[in-house]
């Protein structure tokens, strides 16, 4: 008889995993493990193209939406900002080879992974491992979706459509209503399958809109009972967020690592353990690849 899941792996998870009922959601802490600026880099980037040092700014916190809010009033344009993230935010192929990360993202073999990042980082782990994928950034590319085939959906938008691009106040507010083509798309995924995110925080407002809309949309069908469980991993542990995330239907998965990165990759370590045990295989693409040929087999007999 196989063995079960780790312990600090929930077995719903796993199984999910495992079964290709799962939804990996992967926020800006993904990107920052392969060297890639924080928020708060974005924010001087701006700041100092715009000509606000400190006292312009009068020493205010803003928020990177705001700023590139600004930045497009006094530019007209987010082009010249978009480029300059694009040209900031790649990583060599030795350093996206270095992360232990994204290969193990890649390892669980997710059939859906959205993400809030722009940069095409993740697509470029999937093209260093040869693995298949479809990018989908708008409406348009809704239609590319292959079987079998990893879907990535760019929410926030990719650096190939401008258009696509969740950057401004106006532009975040806007998605806030999660009435586009891609919303629908993730409410119809998310609906049935478990969802882990990983890679945020939860004092991102933008995710914690989206986790309750979640949980209402299932509390008003009269189904909530019937919702499968979704997880965040947290680097560590938060009661206050446990509690209100909990009532959400969420559970958090905290490790306490001194080092978020190390934290992380711990988990996704564990995980892929324990999917692995259920299937029998090292490697779950492993699996779903000798599953798929022994049921092409049963179909020709």
């Amino acid at each position: 008889m196989p063995a079960g899941p780790s312990e600090r792996i929930p077995a719903e998870l796993a199984s999910a995993v495992a079964e290709k009922r799962a939804i990996l959601f992967a926020g800006a802490g993904l990107s920052m493990t392969v060297g890639l600026p924080s928020w708060a880099e974005l924010i001087e980037h701006m700041a100092q193209e715009l000509g606000l040092d400190g006292a312009a700014r009068g020493d205010r916190e803003y928020t990177h939406h705001t700023l590139a809010e600004y930045y497009q009033l006094k530019v007209g344009s987010i082009g010249p900002l978009r480029s300059w993230m694009d040209r900031k935010w790649k990583v060599s192929e030795q350093d996206l080879r270095a992360s232990a990360i994204h290969k193990l993202v890649i390892e669980l073999d997710f059939p859906i992974i959205y993400t809030t990042n722009y940069d095409r980082n993740l697509e470029a782990a999937f093209k260093l491992y040869e693995r298949d994928f479809v990018k989908i950034a708008n409406a348009r590319d809704i239609a590319k979706v292959r079987p079998n085939v990893t879907q990535i959906v760019k929410l926030h938008g990719d650096f190939d459509d401008d258009a696509s691009l969740v950057i401004t106040e106006t532009d975040y507010f806007s998605r806030l209503s999660f009435d586009t083509p891609l919303d629908v798309k993730l409410l119809s995924d998310a609906l049935g399958k478990t969802v882990l995110f990983v890679g945020y925080s939860m004092s991102d407002m933008n995710v914690r809109l989206l986790l309750h809309r979640l949980w209402l949309t299932w509390r008003r069908s009269g189904y909530e009972k019937d919702r499968p469980r979704s997880f965040v991993f947290m680097p560590r542990t938060d009661p206050v967020q446990d509690a209100v995330l909990a009532q959400w239907g969420i559970t958090a998965l905290g490790r306490d690592a001194e080092d978020p990165q190390e934290g992380l990759t711990n988990f996704l370590t564990e995980l892929k353990r324990s999917v692995a045990e259920l299937h029998g295989h090292s490697d779950p693409h492993v699996a779903k690849s000798e599953s798929n040929r022994t049921s092409k087999a049963r179909n020709r007999t």
